[in-house]
């Protein structure tokens, strides 16, 4: 078994879970070392938007001139 066959996707055209043999790699999340993982991507991709979007060292608001 190699290391492509535990790994999964979240398919960004489907909005399934997937293994290696899914969609192309441009459509899809991952790859994460388990279905569940896998499934909570776009979870994960909304946490991380908003951790980013409230991070002072990134804050484009106070822009200097």
């Amino acid at each position: 078994m190699s290391d492509s066959d535990t790994e999964y996707w979240f398919c960004l055209t489907h909005h399934t879970v997937e293994g290696a043999d899914g969609c192309k790699n441009a459509d899809r999340l991952g790859p994460y070392a388990s279905a569940a993982e896998a499934s909570r991507a776009l979870d994960k991709v909304e946490e991380r938007n908003e951790e980013w979007d409230n991070d002072p060292k990134w804050n484009d608001t106070q822009l200097e001139d």
